[in-house]
């Protein structure tokens, strides 16, 4: 039987722990655990034929690390053939009497990805794909993508996965204890993602407990309309006599994994922690369960890489400033290839209130899939608001689409086949909310009946492709009533009847129906008026128009969609501080993405990394802050022709960084925004230091050094890299020894520099004991150097076992710790 139509009506019941049965069995500290599937098959074997015992009914593979960055191409084919060997004799030994199958396991690559590291996503496909192709070839039932703590990464894999092998594929990320991946992603978000691309199931491991998981998994079962999996780790690690023991056990694992259960989870399983005694619990607790049915969530959702968009409910804003049509200044922003100005544009806009950004690059004489590409691309590096693309051209929504990282809003196709037949296989591959035009080859129909049934005609053939109803959002074309005046009424009984007739989602360009009129803005905010009260469910349109965004306040707080009348207060009392012309008229009412606007539980900040737009900044300030790194390089380059270099890096650089720290430590922005602003730091830090090599005092002052590395065993190197990149931003001298770096090694550079302050970082819970024997060793002959540690299997009970002097969670603790050092050092 295939497994998706065994899971239609079972609970499927997923393997435990690998990594922590291999350390008693003997793994070795920095020894990677693939290579025992040819050097140790019979401990392999014996491990997972005991879950199959247990009654599992998918056995990982043991290929979790086993890609192209640890492996030669050789080795990697020759661990993968052994890894599906090993598992189908575990399957034939097993006395279990259940259906058996076996995944191909695939974790994380360890390199965080463009714009925020230095991997580059179609790198990560490539090395993906490789690790697909042998282990489909080796006879893998299903793809398990798990572990996964970045929405790019995780877009990564399953694009290699789809790209290489017709398996179906589970994907499991990672959350920590606030919701949300490393890099920020809601679980809604992901769901936006993953089902766009067609992902058969879709959940969490690792990182927690069961219990503090819950909140995770009720939001999957909210907006999921495939099967959610959960694979928790058994608690939390803590040690006991020596031996690193977790701190649930069976027994409530299993009660907690029923109470899942119960609530709709379809796939379970465990993960670091865990062993053949909590499968056996979870599938004894479950025998008392009977499934919930996975039901269509008829959500319609967009998606950044932090949160996402529900439409249907509040109206949703999408911003029409990015568009070259009438624009000469951006027209000519396009042709220069100032990406800057089309940045700038799309965080005004997002300082006014829209929740979308349209995004239009069409121009005759540019390169439109590259710049799309481009622009797409460094838009998400500044701002985490849902994109729209906006295009014409196949070939650029292709190219949009595939680097998005998230689920894109798709404008346009009509009720055309040859435009349906080119977007949607785009749309089916890569997810999206796609905008229809209720136009075909006969042109705009005068009637709403009409353009009715052009919308009838795409849900039909969008559904040939296998793209819902809720994954179209419809436009019956707004057309001038100076040229006819009863135009408008035609739309507007469209869009009531496509809203509550046809019962899918409506869009509008709504400042079309008053062109050649005079007061514009009074026909087209009436209009807009009128249509929200027929259903309409979001407006492309200009947030600087006043007057509109007077009617979008007002209707949300008449209808009940503004929980006590919050946004509307906010809004409304920043209207005073507005210039009459030209002014930001949004400005102050950043809470617009709150109260169905966005997805629950997924609600923040849009701008960028800090409160930049309220005037108390500089602007280098809020260059650094919202991320604009070239713009961070030219008024630095600016400032240094009147401030001294040191003047600029303690007055504007670090009071900027400040900023983005404390915005990070209190969660209202996440790690992407952190990096970014610390990329554009860098820029005003590169003409700092070429200002002050002219002078006597070189490059100028550095604070103390700071040893940094991975430890022996681990290539994860991450965490690492995001740490050492602030630090830098600091000013402290990091010395980066890199990943899988010898305990000596560590130690020896230490006593070279006499250096203060040595980070060490792990991911994995097989090199934690390379960890403690290399602060072993520092203490030996290095007893000056405090030690801070992190990484994902650390806690404070671990750091205080092998005697570190520091636990940090994330960089910006490790900044402060430092800076503690250093003060002290001082006296």
């Amino acid at each position: 039987m295939k497994i998706l139509d065994y899971m239609r009506d079972n609970f499927i019941f997923l393997d435990g722990g690998m990594g922590t049965l291999l350390q008693e069995a003997g793994l070795k500290p920095g020894e990677l655990p693939e290579r025992w599937n040819v050097t140790h098959p019979e401990e392999i074997i014996r491990i997972q034929k005991a879950y199959f015992d247990a009654g599992s009914n998918v056995v990982l593979a043991n290929t979790f690390g086993a890609n192209c960055l640890k492996f030669d191409d050789e080795e990697l084919e020759k661990l993968i053939n052994a890894a599906f060997a090993n598992a189908v004799k575990a399957k034939e030994e097993s006395n279990g009497k259940q259906e058996k199958f076996i995944a191909l396991d695939i974790g994380p690559l360890g390199r965080l990805l463009k714009p925020y590291g230095d991997f580059e996503f179609e790198d990560a496909v490539a090395a993906y794909a490789k690790t697909v192709k042998i282990g489909a070839k080796a006879g893998a039932d299903l793809v398990f993508i798990e572990t996964m703590n970045d929405s790019y990464d995780t877009k990564a894999a399953l694009l290699a996965v789809k790209e290489n092998c017709d398996l179906p594929v589970f994907v499991s990320n990672a959350y920590g204890s606030d919701g949300k991946l490393m890099t920020g992603a809601s679980p809604a978000s992901m769901v936006a993602m993953l089902e766009g691309m067609h992902a058969d199931a879709i959940g969490a491991n690792c990182s927690l407990g069961p219990e503090q998981l819950i909140g995770v998994m009720e939001e999957y079962l909210e907006y999921a309309s495939v099967p959610v999996l959960i694979k928790p780790n058994a608690g939390l690690p803590r040690d006991e006599g020596g031996k690193t023991v977790y701190d649930v056990y069976p027994p409530e694992f299993s009660d907690c994994i029923k109470l899942l259960l119960e609530k709709g989870v379809r796939i379970v399983g465990g993960c670091c922690g865990t062993t053949p005694d909590y499968i056996k619990a979870v599938v004894d607790k479950a025998s008392k369960v009977t499934p919930v049915p996975v039901t269509d969530k008829n959500k319609s959702l967009v998606s950044s890489y932090t949160h996402a968009v529900e439409f249907g409910h509040s109206p949703i804003l999408i911003g029409e400033r990015i568009n070259p049509t009438g624009k000469k200044r951006f027209q000519q922003a396009l042709r220069d290839n100032d990406i800057d100005y089309i940045l700038n544009e799309g965080l005004k806009q997002a300082d006014a209130g829209v929740q979308v950004l349209d995004v239009n690059v069409g121009l005759p004489e540019i390169n439109e899939p590259e710049m799309l590409e481009s622009v797409a691309k460094e838009l998400q590096a500044v701002t985490d608001l849902p994109l729209q693309l906006d295009t014409s051209d196949p070939v650029a929504m292709e190219r949009g689409l595939r680097c998005y990282n998230g689920k894109a809003m798709v404008n346009s196709v009509n009720g055309k086949d040859e435009v349906m037949d080119a977007v949607f296989p785009l749309v089916a591959k890569y997810g999206g909310f796609v905008v229809c035009l209720t136009l075909d080859e006969g042109g705009i129909p005068e009637t709403a009946e009409k353009r009715v049934e052009i919308a009838e005609r795409i849900v039909k053939k969008a559904a040939s492709y296998g793209i819902a109803k809720k994954d179209l959002i419809f436009d019956p074309l707004a057309m001038t009533i100076s040229a006819d005046t009863t135009a408008a009424l035609a739309t507007i009984q469209a869009v009531h009847d496509i809203r509550h007739g046809l019962g899918a989602n409506t869009s509008l360009g709504v400042s079309n129906v008053s062109f050649g009129l005079p007061s514009r803005n009074i026909i087209t905010s009436t209009f807009f008026a009128l249509t929200l009260e027929q259903g309409l469910s979001a407006a492309i349109m200009n947030p600087y128009a006043m007057e509109m965004m007077n009617v979008y306040y007002a209707f949300r707080a008449l209808h009940n969609m503004d929980a006590n009348c919050t946004d509307y207060i906010t809004y409304a009392q920043s209207l005073p501080a507005m210039a009459p012309a030209g002014a930001n008229a949004g400005a102050g009412a950043n809470n617009a993405n709150t109260s169905g606007s966005n997805a629950k539980g997924s609600q923040m900040t849009s701008g960028g990394a800090g409160d930049a737009s309220s005037g108390n900044v500089s602007a280098l300030q809020n260059a650094i802050i919202r991320g604009l790194k070239e713009q961070a390089g030219n008024i630095t380059k600016e400032l240094l022709k009147e401030v001294k270099p040191l003047d600029i890096v303690q007055q504007e650089v670090i009071p900027a960084l400040d900023i983005v720290g404390k915005n990070f430590e209190e969660k209202k922005v996440y790690l992407p925004q952190l990096l970014m602003a610390a990329e554009a730091s860098k820029e005003a830090f590169e003409e700092i230091k070429k200002e002050m090599a002219k002078s006597a005092d070189g490059a100028g002052p550095k604070r103390c050094s700071f040893v940094i590395a991975t430890v022996h065993g681990d290539i994860h190197d991450i965490g690492k890299n995001i740490v050492k990149l602030i630090l830098e931003n600091y000013g402290f001298d990091v010395h980066d020894l890199g990943k899988d770096v010898p305990e000596q090694v560590v130690v020896d550079k230490v006593v070279e520099l006499h250096a203060p302050i040595v980070g060490l970082s792990a991911l994995m819970t097989t090199t934690v004991p390379a960890m403690e024997e290399t602060i072993r060793l520092l203490r030996e002959q290095a007893p000056w150097a405090k030690v801070t540690v992190g990484g994902a299997v650390m806690t404070q009970e671990y750091s205080d076992r092998i005697g570190a002097d520091k636990y940090c969670r994330d960089a910006m603790e490790t900044v402060r710790y430092a800076e503690e050092v250093e003060k002290s050092l001082k006296g």
